[in-house]
């Protein structure tokens, strides 16, 4: 049927325990006809069509982008944003229309998934992210912890630091609890739509997200090793980071059987006992003693940073994403980020009587 006409919607979800829960992926497009690499790569690693719907929402009006994706026939639903027009922005943010485009097209969007078709929860993807092939199995066995833990508000593909160099590749089936919302691939439920749709942002939305009064103290869970990879270095952001970070990440490729996994140890107190305690029996190191590849012998160790001059110090001096939103940095948990550096497991951590997260510290 390739060429048909694309299925008006996708089948209604039907409701069942979480091991069998319909788990659909909504694929965020625009005016990349390059939006066939992320597809083909979808439907080639999903486990079921059923299980997992794929919906690609269309903004931007883009001819060659729609028959791309209309030539899947009704392997994919193709949906697309109504309003095609520019937004209303302030004089000062007109360079800024393509964020404020963004922002709308996620509302309406996320509306039909959780709103017209009423799924229980949803993947979100851009069409320039890879996925890696346990990406499904990934979200599936992530998905009941998601219900389980109120502390948890999304589960994300991505690691912020991802770099070949900066993870255990021999690890891919560690993952972590963190602050910042990485987004890039990741799973929500129709209970945080709720929430967040009545205020949602005019523009800039995965900033406004990372904001304490969005955040409320949850975290979501992320992997050592990314489960996307993105491949879209032209966009709104004109490749800020690309070419410096995201284009070097590693994409899994090695599949973790996820949910015969006892991921239990990331529930939240589990979690704080068991990280915390791995984190604060590591013994300091300076940077110099890190960069010179001395002190081998310690294997994991922690690096002490005492504010925000000193963190940004030390992740430039050791290829860390540098940046902070509302104080909380990429990847990081309770203020830690854990990574790799030379081969050893590194926590780049604030004192052990941490008091939370300056929001000034941006």
């Amino acid at each position: 049927r390739r060429g048909a006409p694309p299925s008006p919607e996708p089948p209604p979800p039907r409701p069942t325990d979480p091991a069998g829960a319909v788990l659909p992926v909504l694929v965020m497009a625009c005016d990349r006809s390059t939006v066939r690499r992320c597809l083909d790569k979808l439907l080639r690693y999903r486990p079921s069509a059923q299980r997992f719907p794929v919906i690609v929402s269309q903004d931007c009006g883009h001819a060659e982008t729609a028959r791309v994706i209309a030539s899947y026939g009704d392997a994919v639903a193709h949906i697309r944003q109504p309003e095609l027009g520019d937004v209303a922005v302030p004089a000062e943010h007109r360079k800024f229309q393509g964020y404020y485009k963004i922002a709308r097209h996620y509302r309406w969007a996320l509306g039909q998934v959780f709103r017209t078709f009423r799924y229980r929860a949803a993947i979100v993807v851009e069409d320039d992210l890879e996925v890696a092939p346990d990406f499904f199995e990934y979200f599936q066995a992530t998905f009941p912890l998601l219900l389980a833990d109120r502390s948890l508000w999304c589960v994300s593909a991505w690691n912020d630091n991802g770099r070949e160099q900066m993870v255990d590749v021999a690890r891919a089936d560690l993952l972590y609890r963190t602050d910042f919302f990485p987004g890039l691939g990741w799973l929500l439920l129709a209970e945080l739509w709720d929430e967040l749709e009545p205020k949602w942002p005019r523009a800039f939305w995965d900033d406004w997200m990372r904001q304490p009064e969005q955040r409320r103290d949850r975290s979501c869970v992320r992997p050592e090793v990314s489960r996307t990879m993105t491949f879209g270095r032209k966009g709104v952001s004109h490749g800020q980071f690309f070419d410096q970070y995201l284009k070097f990440i590693k994409l899994n490729d090695r599949f973790v059987p996820f949910t015969q996994l006892d991921l239990s140890y990331l529930k939240k107190e589990e979690y704080e006992r068991s990280f915390l305690a791995a984190v604060y029996a590591a013994p300091e190191v300076t940077v110099e003693e890190l960069q010179g590849n001395r002190r081998r012998e310690l294997g994991a160790v922690r690096l002490r940073y005492s504010g925000r001059d000193s963190f940004k110090a030390f992740a430039k001096a050791l290829g860390l994403m540098d940046d902070l939103k509302s104080g909380v940095p990429r990847a990081g948990y309770r203020g830690i980020v854990s990574f790799v550096y030379r081969g050893r497991r590194v926590y780049l951590a604030p004192p052990s009587d941490w008091a939370g997260y300056d929001p000034s510290w941006t």
